[in-house]
C-alpha cells in the first residue's frame, strides 16, 4: 500500500510541476516496483509496456480519427461558424451562456477538447469584451462547456471518456441515459449560475474586461461555411454512433468524409490539417497509455489486493467505490481517460461479478465510471487545464478557483446525486 501511495504522489506532484507524464509514469512505476519487491527490469519491459501497448492498440484509431476530425473542423472554419452564430443569436448580454453552448455543441459533436479551446476562445474574447466581463472567467466558462457534461455525462457523447467503459462492461454510449441527463443538468445549471454569480461579484468589486497583452487577431483566409452546413458532420457522428449503432471508428470516418466533401473548395489545406491532427493524436494517446502502463505495475504490486479490498469494502453501493476509485486515479494522473483506464483495467471484473450477484445493471457502472472520470481529473496539473490557461493567457492564481468549482466540485456533486437517484431505480 505504501509503495502504491508513494508512486501516486510522485506521479501527481511531478505532473503538477509540468513534467511530462510520458517519462514520469515509468519513473513512478519503477518506484512502486522497487518498494514492492518486484523485479525492476521485468516491471518495465513486461508489465509496464504491456499495459501501455495494450491501451494504445485498443484506442489509437479512435484518438487519431477524433483528432483529425477536430482539426478539419477547425481548419475548414466549421467550428468557428458554429461558435459565431451562437454568440450572435444570444448576444453580448448572454456572453457566458453563448461561450458555454458553443463549447458544448463542439464537444458533443466529437471535436477534441484541445481543438474546442482554440475554436471558442476568440468568440469568448469578443463576447466578454462587449459585455465587459472580467477575462479571468473565460477559462472556467470554456471548461464548463467542454470539460464537464458533454464530455462524460450526456448520453451518446462520442468523447473517449464515454467510450472506454464500453470495452469493459459491454454497454453502449447511451448507457444509463436518465442518470446522464440528471448529472448534465446539474453540471450545466450549477456551473452557469455560479459563473453569473462570479460575474456580478467581480463587477461589484470594480473588475472589468482587460485585453490580454500581445493579443493577436488572426484573419481567416475565407468566410466560414454556413452554420447549418457546419452542423452536418457533428450531427452525423452522433446519429451514426447512437441511432445506427456504427462503431465509433466508422462514425468518425464518415464524419471526416463529410467534412472533406462539404469543403472541396479548401482542398489545398486538407493534407496539412490531417497531418497535424494525426501528429497531435500521438501525444494524447501516449500520455494516456503511459498512465495505464503505470496502473498495470500498480496492479501487479502485492499491496494492490489490499487497496482493492479497501475500495470494494466501502459500505453502501458498489457504485460509490467505483466513483471513488476512478476519481482518485484520474486526479493522480491528471487524466480522465488515463485514470479511468487504470481503474477499470484493475477492477472492472470485480464490478461485473458484483453486478451479476446483486442484479445491478452494467449500464450504471458505465455511466458512473464516465462521470467519475470528469471530477478530480481537472486538478491543476491536468493537461487540458494547462492548455486552457495558456491559450487564454491566464494564470492558476487568477482563474483556477473558478475552473475547480465548475469542473471538479459541481461534477462530483452531480455524480453523488446521480448515484442517489440510481439507488431508487432512476437511471
Amino acid at each position: 500500500m505504501t509503495a502504491i501511495i508513494v508512486g501516486l504522489i510522485i506521479l501527481m506532484l511531478f505532473a503538477y510541476f509540468g513534467w511530462s507524464i510520458i517519462w514520469v509514469a515509468p519513473l513512478a512505476a519503477g518506484v512502486v516496483a522497487i518498494c514492492s519487491g518486484l523485479d525492476i527490469f521485468d516491471s518495465y519491459t513486461n508489465i509496464y509496456m504491456s499495459g501501455l501497448v495494450g491501451f494504445a492498440k485498443q484506442w489509437f484509431p479512435v484518438f487519431m480519427l477524433g483528432a483529425i476530425f477536430g482539426k478539419l473542423m477547425e481548419t475548414t472554419q466549421m467550428a468557428t461558424s458554429i461558435s459565431l452564430l451562437i454568440g450572435k443569436v444570444l448576444g453580448e448580454k448572454r456572453a457566458i451562456l453563448g461561450v458555454i453552448l458553443s463549447a458544448a455543441i463542439l464537444t458533443y459533436g466529437g471535436v477534441s477538447l484541445f481543438v474546442v479551446v482554440f475554436a471558442v476562445y476568440p468568440l469568448a474574447l469578443s463576447l466578454f469584451k462587449g459585455a465587459n466581463i472580467p477575462r479571468r472567467l473565460i477559462p472556467a466558462t470554456v471548461a464548463l462547456g467542454a470539460f464537464t457534461f458533454t464530455m462524460v455525462a450526456m448520453p451518446g457523447t462520442p468523447q473517449i471518456q464515454n467510450l472506454i467503459p464500453m470495452q469493459y462492461f459491454g454497454t453502449t454510449p447511451m448507457a444509463s441515459s436518465i442518470m446522464g441527463i440528471i448529472a448534465s443538468l446539474i453540471m450545466f445549471l450549477g456551473g452557469y449560475f455560479y459563473l453569473k454569480y462570479r460575474e456580478n461579484t467581480l463587477k461589484a468589486k470594480n473588475e472589468h474586461f482587460d485585453m490580454p497583452e500581445n493579443n493577436q487577431s488572426h484573419q481567416a483566409d475565407s468566410e466560414p461555411p454556413h452554420f447549418l452546413i457546419s452542423l452536418i458532420p457533428l450531427v452525423s457522428v452522433v446519429v451514426l454512433l447512437n441511432v445506427f449503432k456504427f462503431e465509433i471508428i466508422n462514425a468518425l470516418l464518415c464524419g471526416i468524409a463529410i467534412i472533406l466533401l462539404l469543403n472541396l473548395n479548401k482542398i489545398n489545406c486538407f493534407i496539412t490539417a490531417i497531418n497535424q491532427g494525426a501528429t497531435g493524436s500521438v501525444i494524447a494517446i501516449i500520455n494516456t497509455s503511459a498512465a495505464v502502463g503505470f496502473g498495470s505495475v500498480v496492479k501487479s504490486a502485492p499491496g494492490f489486493s489490499t487497496l482493492t479490498d479497501l475500495l470494494l469494502s466501502i459500505k453502501g453501493s458498489p457504485l460509490i467505490s467505483e466513483a471513488i476509485a476512478i476519481n482518485i486515479l484520474a486526479g493522480a494522473t491528471g487524466s480522465a481517460s488515463g485514470g479511468m483506464g487504470i481503474a477499470l483495467e484493475a477492477l472492472s471484473e470485480k464490478y461485473k461479478e458484483i453486478a451479476l450477484s446483486q442484479n445491478i445493471p452494467l449500464e450504471l457502472f458505465h455511466r458512473v465510471a464516465s462521470i467519475s472520470s470528469g471530477g478530480l481529473d481537472a486538478l491543476p496539473h491536468n493537461g487540458a487545464v494547462l492548455t486552457l490557461l495558456t491559450i487564454t493567457a491566464m494564470t492558476h492564481k487568477k482563474s483556477y478557483l473558478d475552473i475547480c468549482v465548475v469542473a471538479v466540485i459541481i461534477p462530483i456533486i452531480a455524480l453523488a446525486i446521480g448515484i442517489i437517484f440510481a439507488h431508487f431505480g432512476i437511471y
